[in-house]
């Protein structure tokens, strides 16, 4: 009935309108966006270590690892995490909270790494991570006090993609036959370049002439690869403005 009613109403109201005048316009009701505890993205795994390399290295650390990377280093340790489509999808929302059971536990802060974290959009996570743990965060100093710290948000990239998120510490690693994008060299809090051969010494220093920040400089030898190990030393050696990175947490035998 209430139907009929509403037809008839409509039909009154059609035949005074005049011949020529416009269609009504309906505007649909807005699709509410995904908010960012439930956005996915593709992670290989999560796991609270210490940080084995870099200006960081020793520090305790939290490690989300995404999936998918285009870049493709002879070199790389962790090919597995290449095919975005072999590993599972993570709600923001579970990794925040592992995140915050990280930081809890003694974590100083966390680190996106991949594959290439950069070929995602990173803005949500970034968000997610910043909501879920209160900063300053208050580490306990055994003496009946804390001292404030903020929970900072690291990110390692090549550099190939543009940059997303918002980062304390971004340590990029840039790949000589995939050069990094100008704005990475120019946000990077440290630089850390591999080396297998002499092409790569060159490589690092024209891209350090290019960071515009000055970061922190690092040359770190290929895994097995006495010649670039050779290479390295030598030239932190000769260069003081350089340092020595090792991948410590694979002489241990940490995670």
């Amino acid at each position: 009935m209430e139907f009929t009613a509403e037809a008839a109403r409509l039909k009154r109201l059609s035949a005074a309108a005049p011949a020529n005048a416009p269609l009504p316009v309906i505007t649909p009701a807005p699709v509410a966006a995904a908010t960012p505890a439930s956005a996915a993205l593709p992670v290989v795994e999560t796991f609270h270590s210490l940080q084995g390399e870099g200006l960081h290295a020793g520090r305790s650390a939290f490690f989300i690892r995404l999936a998918g990377c285009t870049v493709g280093c002879a070199w790389c340790d962790t090919k597995h995490s290449w095919p975005e489509i072999a590993h599972p999808q993570r709600t923001l929302s579970a990794l925040a909270a592992e995140a915050r059971a990280a930081q809890e536990a003694g974590a100083a802060f966390v680190v996106i790494t991949g594959g290439e974290p950069l070929h995602h959009d990173l803005a949500p996570l970034c968000s997610a991570l910043r909501q879920a743990i209160p900063s300053p965060a208050q580490v306990d100093t055994g003496a009946g006090g804390g001292l404030p710290r903020p929970w900072a948000l690291h990110l390692e990239t090549s550099g190939v993609d543009p940059l997303s998120g918002r980062f304390d510490w971004i340590t990029l690693s840039p790949k000589r036959h995939r050069p990094p994008r100008e704005e990475l060299l120019a946000a990077c809090q440290e630089l850390k370049v591999v080396v297998e051969a002499e092409a790569d010494l060159f490589f690092a220093e024209a891209m350090a002439l290019q960071a515009v920040q000055a970061p922190a400089l690092l040359l770190q030898p290929a895994w097995d690869s006495p010649r670039g190990q050779e290479l390295a030393i030598a030239f932190v050696r000769r260069h003081p403005a350089w340092r020595l990175s090792l991948q410590t947490h694979k002489w241990l035998g940490v995670r």
